[in-house]
């Protein structure tokens, strides 16, 4: 049996696909910190759904503790590693740095150590389309060079590409890189957008709306990117045979090394975004507007040829099918 130990289980990605593998009877062993970055409440009850399948273990650990780390690799002894866990969040990092550097960089070294020491076949990261920074050529691609982010957020985790690079260059590890396009759905991050909008809309609170709604985000459901995660852990890195070190692309090497863009390939207007959102909750939004915050960037577009050539990933979910099915859980789960 395969042995998948997946960073960030109590997260809301690292929640789901733990839930999908181990409900096809595979060994996964998580690991979280269990923050209070948000809630604690949503993370605990994420794992204790989790830890009612008999093939789920657990550690709660930092991955900035790299006793607590390499002794869960060796203990467990994972085929595949795949790492969510991170400090999330663009507008966090500008008043809490320290804490993305400890978590996003000093953690994901701690990662590739374990991976590299305790014979891994296989590195799953997560990177973020917040790697495209200043980029406004759209859709954004993995070809793009990606050197101007814009908030410290972005910077740690392209950062973990050059580091994963380095590990599969150096040691041949295999490393993909998945960068995720604003992944929404039931029992989500309440720091999110979506999230937010839905919890004022809900208690009759206004809502800030940043650069007077004129952002593009390309919204991805859950159920697909989690089916994007699940091919990509048996699709393992491989050089590539494309690789010219005199026109480099970023996005391939002669290292056992791939860059995915993960999103859903259709991108919408935050305030289109809202319209739909007041029509699955059936209330109307009052709306502030704001200017635009440091960090963010205008528009979020995902070229997925790649991850397309390389496992038909083919998201099926549109907005309004996403945001129904994240009212129906939210309003199941706060008991509204």
């Amino acid at each position: 049996m395969q042995k998948i130990l997946i960073t960030g289980t109590s997260g809301f990605i690292g929640f789901h696909l733990a839930q999908r593998l181990c409900g096809q009877g595979l060994e996964v062993l998580g690991i979280d910190n269990m923050n209070d970055y948000y809630d604690v409440s949503l993370k605990e009850a994420r794992l204790a759904l989790l830890q009612k399948h008999n093939s789920f273990g657990f550690i709660q650990a930092d991955l900035a503790d790299d006793g607590a780390i390499d002794k869960a690799f060796a203990d467990f002894k994972p085929d595949v590693v795949v790492n969510l866990a991170a400090q999330a969040g663009v507008r966090y990092s500008l008043e809490n740095p320290r804490a993305y550097t400890n978590s996003n960089i000093v953690g994901f070294m701690n990662i590739l150590e374990g991976c590299r020491h305790h014979n891994v076949k296989h590195l799953v990261f997560a990177s973020s389309s917040s790697v495209y920074g200043a980029n406004t050529k759209v859709p954004f691609s993995v070809s793009d060079t990606v050197d101007h982010p814009v908030s410290l957020y972005a910077a740690t985790k392209k950062s973990n590409e050059m580091m994963a690079h380095s590990y599969a260059h150096l040691y041949g590890l295999p490393c993909s890189g998945l960068r995720f396009f604003t992944v929404y759905g039931p029992w989500g991050r309440p720091d999110m957008a979506y999230f937010k909008f839905t919890k004022a809309i809900m208690n009759g609170e206004p809502i800030d709306v940043y650069n007077n709604g004129d952002m593009k985000r390309d919204f991805t459901y859950i159920d697909d990117i989690i089916d994007g995660v699940e091919k990509m852990i048996g699709h393992i890195a491989t050089p590539s045979s494309g690789w010219n070190a005199d026109a480099p692309d970023p996005s391939i090497s002669n290292a056992p090394y791939r860059l995915y863009n993960i999103g859903h390939n259709d991108p919408v207007n935050l305030l289109n975004m809202i319209n739909m959102l007041e029509d699955v909750l059936g209330k109307k939004a009052q709306i502030v507007m704001k200017p635009m915050q440091p960090g963010d960037v205008l528009e979020t577009y995902a070229d997925i040829d790649a991850i397309d050539a390389a496992v038909g990933f083919k998201p099926s979910t549109s907005l309004e099918e996403g945001l129904a099915k994240f009212a129906e859980w939210y309003r199941g789960f706060y008991g509204e």
